[in-house]
């Protein structure tokens, strides 16, 4: 989970049906960049505003169109438990790396530490993929108190969790809960990058030579291997407990808290500002990446925070993203903030 991940928007037609090309579209885009991967049907991706069948459709259309190298998330979280479960399901059948599971809320009075405790350990104990805590009290209206994350950490099935309350000081706190969590052994590629589970079949498919009837070829009756690629080479890495940060106003000063990564919309529109930030600091150059974080610190504040969902659409729209409209009961933009994003991106334009 090393690197930046983009948020991804769901777009759709104006009559507020899935545009799947368009989704295929932004995911090959993204899929050519510097970002480690995606996540699909964050809040972002106005997950909660979707049906469980759509969700299975757009899970498996941005699988598809993903480039195997880039590390997939899939959003799951439902108010049920078996409900999330089926969610999870497709996910793995999809392909996906990950899920990332969001609090119940909507009987949030009942949803104490126990409560939640117990539901992801749940989702832990029967999900086919590793899970991501998601703390994103905001919208959820539940908080996942330290305590409770640093409980759950110990799980083997639970890796991380990305936090989104743009606080830094919550994000040290993550960390050093966490920072005792059994660690795990995973593949990583030679230069210490992940390995994701697509890159591990098509190497697996690769490997099996197509066999022709050689008699199409030479006339005779044996079978030969048409060709055989190189084996993915890899080597093993010790991982704990990951956290990532969900905010892009403070993403290199969590890096430098130990977060791992961020798990940005803002990188939705632009992930290339966005990614700069972490391969500065990769670099250990402060100043640039200080420099590169202070470009979007602002811009993220006035787009995704404020403006909301509606602004990053149209951000990704501006910038040569597919962007669209978005569901009701969310609003678009008047024109007064279109212009306002206009200059707010006039040079942060990838």
């Amino acid at each position: 989970m090393d690197g930046i991940f983009a948020a991804v928007t769901t777009p759709f037609y104006p009559d507020e049906r899935v545009y799947y090309r368009k989704l295929e579209a932004n995911i090959d885009r993204y899929s050519r960049s510097l970002l480690a991967g995606m996540l699909v049907l964050g809040s972002t991706g106005e997950a909660a505003l979707i049906d469980d069948a759509e969700s299975a459709d757009i899970l498996r259309c941005a699988a598809s169109a993903a480039r195997p190298e880039k590390v997939l998330i899939a959003g799951v979280g439902r108010e049920s438990l078996r409900a999330t479960l089926a969610l999870a399901e497709v996910a793995a059948t999809a392909g996906y790396d990950a899920i990332l599971v969001r609090p119940p809320s909507y009987y949030r009075s009942q949803m104490t530490p126990c409560v939640l405790a117990t539901y992801f350990q749940t989702v832990a104990d029967h999900s086919p993929l590793p899970v991501l805590l998601y703390n994103i009290p905001q919208c959820a209206g539940v908080d996942l108190g330290v305590e409770t994350v640093a409980a759950l950490a110990t799980h083997p099935n639970i890796i991380g969790i990305k936090d989104s309350m743009g606080n830094l000081e919550r994000i040290q706190q993550l960390v050093a809960a966490t920072a005792g969590a059994p660690s795990r052994t995973v593949p990583v590629t030679q230069v210490f990058q992940a390995v994701t589970g697509r890159m591990l079949s098509a190497a697996q498919s690769s490997a099996d030579a197509a066999l022709v009837p050689a008699s199409q070829l030479t006339g005779g009756a044996a079978q030969v291997a048409l060709s055989q690629t190189a084996e993915l080479k890899t080597r093993t890495k010790e991982v704990g407990f990951q956290v990532l940060c969900g905010s892009g106003s403070i993403a290199l000063d969590a890096l430098d808290a130990g977060a791992c990564g961020a798990i940005l919309a803002f990188a939705a529109f632009a992930p290339g500002a966005c990614t700069e930030i972490y391969m500065a600091w990769m670099d250990h150059d402060q100043a640039l990446a200080r420099e590169k974080q202070q470009r979007i610190a602002e811009p993220n504040r006035r787009i995704v925070v404020q403006a909301g969902v509606a602004a990053v659409k149209y951000a990704c729209e501006f910038n040569g993203y597919f962007g669209g409209s978005v569901r009701r009961p969310l609003l678009g933009l008047t024109a007064e903030q279109r212009l306002e994003i206009e200059g707010i991106l006039a040079n942060i334009r990838g």
